[in-house]
Parts: C-alpha cells; structure tokens; sequence
C-alpha cells in the first residue's frame, strides 16, 4: 500500500496529509477575520479601510482555493470535523458553505454551457448564460451583476431539499447560525459590518471574475476542454492548483496535490483538442491578450 493509500484510510485526513494545508488555511482565515473585529476600535480609517480590502481579496481566494477544494474532497475523515470546517467556511465567505456546494455542483454538470431553445443553462454561473448568438457575456456585466442574479438562500435550500431533505436542513442551518452571528455582530458594533459590507460584495465579485476567465474561450460541449487553464506558478501556489482548470473539469474528484501528474497524463489529448491556456492567472485574465481575441456578446 502507497504512502498516499495509507493517507486515504488512516488518519485525520481523508485523501491526503497535504489537506493539513487547506485546513490550517480555513481557520487562519477565521481568526483573522475575528482579530480584525477585536481590532477595530483601536484601528485608524487607513488601516480599516486597508483590512476591508484584504477581506474582500480574503472572500475571492478561499472560494477559489480552499472553499472550493472542500467541496470535492472534504479535508477530514471525520463527519463532525468536516462539518465544523462547513460551519467555519460559511462565516469567514459570507456564503452557506452546503449551498455554494450545490450551486457548484451544478456549474459542473453544466460546464458554464450554452443556453439551450428556452434560453436557459444547467450551469446557473454560465458565462453564456446573459450572453447572446452563442457568445459569453461582457466581462464587466458578468462580474458586476453575477451576485445580484444569485437565487435567494430560501430557494436554494428548496432545491436541495427536494432531492436531499436532510441536506437541505443543513444548508438552511448554515444560513441561519450565519446570520446571527453576523447580527451580534452589527449589535455590537455596527460600524464594522457596514463598512464590511460593500467590500463582501467586492468579494463575491472578484470570485465571478476568476470563473469568467476560468472559461472564456473554453468548449462546455468537450469534457477534456471545459475549462482555460493557466499554469502561472505563484497563483497555483497561492489557489491550491486552481490554475489547472481544463484538467479540474475533466476529472474533478482529483485531488488538488495530483493536476500536474493528471496534466501529463492526458496532455496529448489535450492539446489534440485545443484547449486553451492562459499566461496570465484567471484573476488577472483581462491583461491576457489571448482573452481579448475571443469573441464576446458586446463584439
């Protein structure tokens, strides 16, 4: 049995040691969160207004990294340990962790594909989902307006529990623990999550900006090319392989330590079916001159 089997059976975490990562991450992300609240009395406007810029950029990376990782392998072997892990990625992203895992799932299913005679889209994030003759839509609408055009958490707690009662009850858990948390904290100091609150909107924005460019120029009917990948290393550093999007739709359940092995395992295939990569990291995806070529519904 290979170290990493052994890692997949026994021990604190389910798939691999590594996830020791991810999961420090979750709860540095917390208490930091939690410090900046403890500080703000004591903090200038500059420094303020500094820490709401890394929260919104905080919101952004754990979405795409460590939020998302979560949702395609749980970090532990054990059920109570995961869900406190849910519990904690709800607070620090402002989003119930169980909904953005259905919502996900389904951007999956998708592929961010086309809409079909009805105009509509399995994936609910699709670029081409507001777009027009089959063309993605504008970037600038598409990051600005994706949060505005999210369902309510009511509905998405409805959807889930129709197929997964049980679930659903968790997902509607999550919202509720994090809204009175997020209450206490307003009593407490209102100034804090009012200032906060535009930049959880900048947040959630920057994360529709790196699924825009996660798939701009991509081909949601071709498995092996539904997604751009970008393998600019600091960002794959700093996004847990996030960078390896082409390869992360084609095999999703692969573990985050495994894209490169997986890229040289089908890379051939790949480049047989064009899939595009960027130089650029998806967050930075509009200085990419290879993006500007592609065709969009404003063109």
């Amino acid at each position: 049995m290979t170290p990493e089997r052994r890692s997949m059976t026994t021990g604190l975490f389910r798939r691999s040691r590594w996830d020791a990562v991810p999961a420090l991450l979750v709860y540095v992300h917390l208490a930091l969160l939690a410090a900046f609240f403890l500080a703000w009395p004591h903090l200038g406007w500059g420094a303020r207004l500094g820490g709401a810029a890394a929260y919104a950029l905080a919101i952004g990376w754990n979405q795409d990294s460590v939020a998302h990782n979560f949702i395609h392998n749980p970090f532990f072997r054990s059920k109570l340990l995961n869900r406190i892990t849910e519990y904690a990625l709800t607070l620090e992203n402002g989003v119930p962790q169980t909904m953005y895992r259905y919502v996900h799932m389904r951007h999956h299913a998708g592929n961010s594909d086309r809409p079909d005679a009805d105009g509509q889209t399995i994936d609910p994030i699709s670029i081409y989902r507001h777009g027009a003759d089959g063309k993605a839509e504008p970037m600038i609408a598409y990051v600005l307006m994706g949060f505005w055009r999210d369902d309510d958490p009511f509905t998405v707690a409805r959807e889930i529990a129709a197929k997964r009662p049980k679930e659903g009850a968790r997902a509607l858990h999550e919202f509720w623990v994090m809204i009175a948390v997020y209450a206490a904290l307003l009593v407490l100091r209102w100034d804090f999550v009012l200032v906060l609150a535009p930049f959880y909107y900048l947040g959630q924005s920057l994360s529709f900006l790196i699924a825009y460019y996660e798939h701009l120029g991509a081909e949601p009917d071709r498995p092996i090319a539904a997604g751009v990948s970008t393998y600019e290393p600091i960002y794959n550093w700093l996004f847990l392989n996030n960078g390896y999007h082409a390869e992360h739709h084609y095999r999703p359940q692969q573990h985050w330590t495994q894209m490169a092995r997986l890229r040289a395992e089908i890379g051939d295939a790949q480049a047989a079916a064009g899939v595009r990569i960027m130089s650029w990291p998806h967050v930075l995806g509009f200085l990419d001159r290879t993006a500007w070529k592609v065709p969009t519904a404003s063109a």
